[in-house]
């Protein structure tokens, strides 16, 4: 960290011991000030540790080390994914074609609008009937095969955009080697109305493969002929495609510059394209590109991703808050928690840095959630009254997709009054206040430590206009780019994640001795080879 970031810490550590409604009464247009209004969004963090001072000295650092240069080098190629050495360029997926970005002298664009080109052609044969199965008839449940990426990202995305897709065509997603997860997906299909979807880069992913050669041996064992009408793939290897059955020109390709977390804009997305259409698949794309555009124009004081990013830093080195709740106040959205477990932790969860050397400061938060209003009912208890200081992201829509009665205003209500209950709390004296109304002193005295509400518990509130595949699209990639602007001040490497591999290669080296209980002797760590004679004995 540079000396700029000295300064920050000194202002962060005076308003560390400010009440965040002292703001408010310092500052009377800081609701204002700290909220950015756009057509279809608003974004307020108005209820962050921040004052204007702040911010500016936020915004210095921010130019000092080049956020938005280093930002503007990754949308155009430059080597982002130090440990691997491969260009960053998800950003590449949703730019227009009239874009020129190079990759080892070649202009990428043209062969990602030739793959989108196919998407097109390919979900709409598929929407229309064009494409049929074995007996003629024209599909109805689409199974996605994948893992990661490869699952959580389009899973996410046509569960959030469920209110316009085609609900005649089922989408289905299995990723989890427990073969439930593939066997009750399959009794909801039929063998001459599925078609699969096998997504792996490699096309060697383990868990996604031991899925897909038992879904190809239902298909085959209930009846289904002519494998190759039923099954396309997303993957970069031709070759075990082709031998697994499926057509070149069922393959949809994608690149080593695509993080398997920020894939979802690439043919990984062809599960939303059948889903949704591509014209809507179009308008996520749009609104991932206005968010880029955003990211790399607007100067810092105005740029979402940079301030809400650094407040994320500020929150974890200077306010020792490492736990990050993400509550949508949307059922469609409630895989988005899940998806940004991902995205967020498996890039930024580090404790080295670029060159290798061991960080002294804390990285990504841990991030997780549920939507409101069931997350009201099980874990705020501990947001507004536990130890635990929580950083609390609540996400909302102004306009319902689905209006009953005044429902969705009921929702709106209460997501406002949880982020004002959060900064507020009630104070001992509100607590009397409120209990004189009863008759029971000696109950009063003993309540009054319960009903204490601390507050001064931080908060960033985004609303939607409407859940619209445009704002979807702008929401996710706002994320990413914060994820960003993470990495980027904690000088870490964002975009590779070798964490995953230790875990993939033990478990292959322990296969063995799951099937075969004569070689548990060859394990030398006791505590599984327990785990694994204690197995086998259950099992036997």
């Amino acid at each position: 960290m540079n000396k700029q970031w000295t300064i920050i810490e000194q202002y962060a550590s005076v308003l560390k011991n400010t009440q965040l409604k002292e703001l408010f009464i310092e500052d009377v247009d800081r609701a204002e000030y700290f909220t950015v209004t756009l057509s279809h969004a608003y974004v307020d963090y108005s209820r962050q540790r921040i004052n204007r001072q702040l911010r500016q000295e936020l915004c210095t650092f921010a130019r000092e080390i080049g956020l938005r240069d280093a930002f503007n080098g990754m949308m155009h190629g430059n080597i982002m994914n130090s440990t691997e050495q491969r260009s960053v360029l998800h950003t590449a997926l949703r730019a227009p074609k009239e874009k020129q970005i190079k990759v080892n002298g070649n202009d990428i664009i043209p062969e990602i609008h030739a793959v989108l080109e196919r998407i097109r052609a390919f979900s709409a044969s598929i929407r229309s009937g064009e494409i049929k199965g074995y007996t003629g008839k024209s599909f109805t449940d689409i199974v996605n095969i994948g893992i990661g990426g490869s699952d959580l990202g389009p899973n996410m995305v046509c569960n959030a955009l469920k209110f316009y897709s085609r609900r005649d065509l089922r989408m289905h997603f299995v990723s989890n080697v427990d073969p439930t997860h593939l066997i009750e997906t399959l009794h909801q299909c039929s063998p001459d109305t599925t078609l699969f979807i096998i997504s792996s880069k490699t096309f060697t992913t383990e868990e996604t493969m031991t899925n897909a050669h038992a879904a190809k041996q239902w298909f085959l064992d209930n009846g289904g002929a002519s494998w190759e009408l039923h099954a396309c793939a997303v993957s970069a290897n031709l070759e075990k495609t082709s031998a697994f059955g499926i057509p070149h020109e069922r393959v949809f390709g994608f690149w080593d510059w695509v993080g398997g977390r920020y894939s979802v804009w690439s043919a990984i997305g062809i599960s939303i394209a059948i889903s949704l259409g591509y014209d809507h698949f179009e308008s996520f794309l749009a609104g991932a590109h206005s968010m880029d555009m955003h990211m790399a124009e607007s100067v810092e004081e105005d740029n979402i991703p940079i301030m809400l990013g650094l407040i994320d830093v500020m929150n974890a080195m200077c306010f020792d808050i490492r736990s990050h709740a993400i509550i949508p106040y949307d059922e469609y959205l409630r895989m988005f928690p899940a998806f940004l477990q991902q995205m967020i932790m498996e890039s930024n969860g580090k404790s080295v840095s670029k060159d290798g050397h061991e960080l002294a400061h804390h990285t990504s938060p841990i991030i997780w959630g549920q939507p409101g209003t069931d997350a009201q009912h099980s874990f705020f208890q501990l947001l507004h009254q536990g130890t635990e200081q929580v950083n609390t992201e609540f996400i909302v829509c102004a306009c319902p997709l689905n209006p009953i009665d005044d429902m969705h205003e009921r929702l709106l209500a209460n997501c406002a009054a949880q982020s004002a209950a959060l900064m507020h709390g009630k104070t001992k004296q509100e607590v009397i206040q409120e209990l004189s109304q009863t008759s029971n002193v000696d109950q009063q005295h003993s309540l009054i430590p319960h009903k204490i509400f601390p507050g001064n518990r931080p908060s960033t509130t985004i609303m939607l206009k409407e859940l619209h595949p445009f704002s979807l699209g702008w929401l996710i990639a706002l994320y990413e780019h914060r994820t960003f602007v993470q990495g980027y001040v904690w000088d870490i490497c964002s975009y590779d994640q070798w964490g995953v591999e230790l875990g993939k290669v033990l478990a292959k080296q322990l296969l063995p001795a799951v099937k075969d209980s004569t070689l548990l002797s060859g394990i030398e760590d006791s505590s599984t080879q327990h785990f694994l004679s204690t197995m086998h004995a259950f099992r036997s």
